[in-house]
């Protein structure tokens, strides 16, 4: 689940898109109503996710802990990404809350969500 109207968030699931061969990964917007249902099941307020959620096996993970979990089903050498894993997750997140307090002044917003063409409208939920 990713902020569908960051211009930043959007590349990086275009660029998850295209580097998920084995088409394991789906997504969905912050602002779709699958989150809006699929996040009060966690105990998570729609308000306090920075700019991304992974659910894996029915965990729930955000911030880095969340992006270095969905670079694991990439192909290539972003697989090895993963290991950074190993740095604290308060370390981390601190970089990734970073990222994510600036997105829309350093990367800008759109008005509306992506809406995917049709090659990869089953990859994605409302």
């Amino acid at each position: 689940m990713f902020d569908g109207v960051c211009n930043f968030c959007n590349y990086w699931v275009r660029f998850a898109l295209k580097r998920d061969q084995k088409q394991k990964l789906s997504f969905g917007t912050l602002q779709g109503n699958t989150t809006q249902s699929v996040l009060p099941l966690h105990g998570i307020n729609e308000k306090e996710i920075a700019s991304v959620v992974f659910i894996e096996n029915g965990k729930l993970w955000q911030n880095s802990s969340a992006v270095l979990r969905i670079c694991r089903h990439l192909s290539g050498a972003w697989k090895l990404f993963y290991a950074l894993m190993i740095i604290p997750a308060p370390i981390r997140d601190f970089i990734y809350k970073m990222i994510a307090k600036n997105r829309y002044r350093w990367f800008g917003k759109r008005e509306s969500c992506m809406v995917p063409d049709a090659s990869m409208k089953d990859r994605f939920v409302d």
